[in-house]
């Protein structure tokens, strides 16, 4: 009698054993161990701190952002269920608190973002792509920040941290294609803001 045989694939093989380590320490964190949520905190505050950093532009914010990303986290963590990696969880997590932060910042303050399809931002597609230039980081931080807060977050998750636009989709809660469009959007708004500081 013959046997099929099924194959996992490589990356799901070792996704498995991560993912039961994910697990388990969110458990420990639930039954109140201390040391569990210590090693959460270790393990992902310095992907958070970055992200919170570039979209807020302030380090002391960001490390205020960082205790609330926190305490949050630590209130919905029966919430999480192990359907994405706990760190995605904690990026959607962390970045809706930073949206939220945000966005209330800009009502008390009366600011309203401004859309990017202007026409000058649209005619100034041509060029080099970012990556290609040298650019100054204190530019780039200060450009960052005069972005509109949806095409901020797309470009700081794909281009910055380096996730693929399926993460950053589900990190914010958008389609994929939005993710791409915002993407170019931000790409396209920095080359104009970063010519004006030149």
């Amino acid at each position: 009698m013959a046997t099929s045989k099924v194959t996992v694939h490589p990356s799901a093989q070792a996704a498995a054993p991560v993912r039961a380590a994910e697990l388990a320490l969110v458990e420990r964190c639930r039954r109140g161990d201390l040391g569990a949520f210590e090693e959460l905190y270790r393990q992902h505050s310095g992907r958070l701190f970055s992200l919170a950093v570039r979209m807020l532009g302030n380090p002391a914010d960001a490390e205020d952002m960082l205790q609330e990303i926190f305490l949050a986290a630590h209130r919905k963590l029966e919430s999480f269920r192990g359907e994405a990696a706990l760190g995605t969880w904690l990026y959607r997590l962390g970045m809706n608190q930073i949206l939220d932060h945000v966005r209330s910042r800009a009502a008390r303050t009366g600011q309203l973002t401004d859309g990017l399809d202007d026409a000058t931002l649209l005619a100034d597609a041509g060029g080099h792509r970012l990556a290609d230039r040298a650019i100054d980081r204190i530019d780039l931080e200060r450009a960052l920040a005069e972005l509109p807060e949806g095409c901020r977050a797309a470009f700081v998750l794909h281009d910055v941290e380096g996730l693929e636009h399926k993460e950053v989709s589900e990190v914010l809660g958008i389609a994929e294609g939005t993710s791409k469009s915002q993407v170019h959007k931000a790409r396209l708004r920095l080359r104009g803001l970063l010519r004006k500081v030149r």
